[in-house]
């Protein structure tokens, strides 16, 4: 459970980010490090973009508190020098656009030397070696490490994601009596993505930027790989499970009509719910509200993890549903 200092980190977190936020917009607006509307994105107006400037270092930092404090092995430490490492390369991309083989390898040389530290990771129980679980853990950590970039598109809804992974994440950590500190991980993820919510929710003042979203999902994905290794697989994966069916679908949707995957668009069903007329926060809010549910229904899953895995499968399609409705009725055709 949280220990006594939690409380004082949980105060500053919050304080901290969106002090760091206010800087960090203001060097951006002035140095005119703008997103530009286009292919990919649902705004209208030109936005400083590059937020997880200010994000990412306080969330390493109240990381590395926890740490301190939990009394981590010496194997932990490179979880949050992980996250600044694909800062440093993500803030790279955002000002030079780098070429998208590079960073994937990148992505899995951060990962996959991360989790040979931080290990062991037992996701399979004993039924699989050590080795073969890193093996499938890497390629499944980077690719929710870029699915949570590709789904940073309208505004508010990485932060909503965020706050969902993260407090959804430490319930379940403390619910399962897990690791030392996982809580309080997931806790400081929450509160700061509730910071940058006040200034990112619709019409955004700012924007995250690749250096803000790419670390998250590093982070964010390092917090349900652990669930699942401590034994909570399911409640993982139904934490995640709108981002992961959101992200998936609109990938075969777009591989079966023969469309460049690798190209910008806005065809998640997210996206759809904008250009369909709900408009960015009321998007949001279906998403957040969808999210609720997955949570409590994480919570079930450790003791039904079944029963609620079904459930989670319903409230998603029934979510993914909603959103593509209103484009639907608008254009005549499905998605």
């Amino acid at each position: 459970m949280f220990a006594g200092s939690d409380f004082l980190l949980y105060a500053a977190v919050p304080v901290a980010t969106w002090a760091a936020l206010a800087m960090v917009r203001g060097f951006l607006a002035r140095r005119a490090l703008l997103d530009h509307p286009g292919a990919r994105s649902s705004h209208a107006v030109p936005t400083p973009r590059g937020g997880g400037l200010a994000v990412v270092p306080v969330l390493a930092a109240a990381w590395v508190w926890v740490g301190v404090d939990r009394g981590w092995e010496t194997s932990w430490w490179a979880v949050p020098f992980g996250a600044l490492a694909l800062a440093a390369l993500s803030w790279w991309d955002d000002l030079r656009n780098l070429p998208a083989w590079p960073r994937l390898l990148a992505h899995l040389a951060i990962a996959g030397g991360v989790l040979a530290v931080a290990g062991p990771v037992r996701l399979g129980g004993d039924l699989l070696p050590a080795w073969l679980a890193v093996a499938l853990a890497v390629p499944a950590w980077v690719w929710f490490i870029n699915l949570y970039n590709f789904m940073d598109g309208i505004d508010g809804i990485t932060g909503v994601e965020t706050a969902t992974l993260g407090f959804g994440a430490a319930l379940v950590a403390a619910a399962a009596d897990l690791s030392p500190g996982l809580e309080a991980l997931g806790f400081t993820c929450g509160l700061a993505a509730l910071a940058f919510l006040a200034w990112n929710w619709h019409p955004a003042r700012l924007f995250l930027g690749d250096v803000g979203s790419v670390p998250l999902g590093f982070l964010l994905g390092f917090l349900l790989i652990r669930l699942a290794a401590e034994g909570q697989p399911v409640p993982a994966v139904i934490l995640a499970a709108y981002y992961l069916a959101d992200s998936g679908l609109t990938l075969l949707r777009r591989a079966m009509r023969g469309h460049n995957l690798l190209a910008g668009h806005r065809d998640h069903f997210y996206q759809l719910a904008v250009r369909g007329g709900w408009g960015h926060d009321r998007t949001a809010l279906a998403i957040a509200a969808a999210n609720a549910l997955l949570v409590l229904l994480a919570l079930i899953a450790i003791r039904f993890p079944l029963p609620a895995l079904a459930a989670a499968a319903l409230v998603t399609a029934a979510t993914l549903y909603l959103l593509a409705k209103p484009f639907r009725a608008g254009n005549g055709r499905a998605p």
